[in-house]
């Protein structure tokens, strides 16, 4: 019996001993998209060779882990690893990510190449990366298509016309929006600026900001000029009825290319289908020596050539 005890316990600190609790270590506070990151591969408890463990990051759209190694071609490492720097330096195994992207994010963890490990990998470690596309501002209520030609730096409206304007960003994290008009300390929180009935005085510089809610220091602003025009004002004078007049430009330049390709498609075909065949009536006429038809020849008899 105790000696059974004695096997189990041994076989137990066996098991414990060639378990690989590896863990990796990594950036806690919040990281800005363009920052260096680096990751340490840690071995807690069973003093691994770390020239036996590796890096891996799992691919979404893969669906499965990729080993991540520097040597590897850079086509497959741009495209799959998207470019890392793996670094052994005095017995560590280093992570390096340069101006790391919102693409870079993802699970990553460190594997142990030894096969008799019970579990040789250690829990997946994700980089909180923060980022904040710049801000667009555009005319609200319209379609997605519309809106790209509505994208206004300086607008022009009339006097007693109605404006709504919204700006959008693309972000980790969704913002908060602000709008604020030069020269005035009122802050709008809102990402929808309305102005109904415009006055005169009512043009100016108007900022929109939007800002992350957890990293305060991520913020991204964009400014436009609003003026009014007299109400007597002619509509092409406006910013709508430029982006009308240049879409309808567009429009017709379009069009009249059609027709001109249709045209000439149509009159290639009609010369093809007018073509009959060769006439070779012209060479059923003799032709002698003497004549000027004929050809230089050595030849002394007269008889005709054809």
């Amino acid at each position: 019996m105790r000696g059974y005890i004695l096997i189990t316990i041994v076989a137990v600190t066996f098991l414990q001993r060639s378990t690989a609790s590896l863990e990796v270590n990594g950036p806690s506070e919040p990281i800005l998209e363009g920052q260096d990151v680096t990751l340490e591969c840690l071995d807690t408890e069973s003093e691994l060779n770390m020239s036996t463990v590796h890096f891996e990051r799992f691919s979404k759209y893969m669906n499965k882990w990729f080993r991540l190694e520097s040597d590897q071609a850079y086509f497959y490492r741009r495209c799959f690893l998207y470019d890392v720097d793996v670094r052994r330096e005095e017995g560590r195994l280093l992570l390096f990510i340069a101006s790391i992207q919102s693409y870079s994010e993802g699970p990553y963890r460190c594997v142990s190449e030894n096969t008799s490990a019970a579990d040789n990998s250690s829990q997946p470690f994700t980089i909180p990366i923060h980022y904040m596309r710049e801000v667009a501002v555009h005319r609200a209520g319209l379609g997605y298509l519309t809106r790209y030609f509505n994208s206004v730096q300086d607008l022009k409206v009339r006097l007693g016309d109605n404006v709504e304007l919204e700006c959008s960003t693309s972000a980790s994290e969704a913002p908060e929006y602000f709008w604020a008009k030069e020269g005035e300390d009122r802050l709008l929180p809102s990402n929808k600026l309305k102005l109904e009935n415009v006055r005169e005085q009512d043009g100016g510089r108007f900022t929109c900001s939007a800002q992350s809610p957890t990293v305060h220091s991520l913020m991204k602003k964009r400014t436009i000029s609003i003026t009014v025009l007299p109400e007597d004002a002619a509509w092409y004078e406006t910013t709508t009825g430029r982006i009308i007049l240049m879409v309808s430009g567009a429009g017709f330049v379009l069009l009249v290319v059609v027709i001109s390709m249709t045209a000439y498609l149509c009159r290639r075909a009609k010369q093809r289908k007018s073509k009959g065949p060769i006439d070779d009536r012209s060479q059923k006429k003799p032709i002698y020596r003497a004549s000027v038809e004929s050809l230089p020849s050595t030849a002394s008899d007269k008889q005709p050539l054809v």
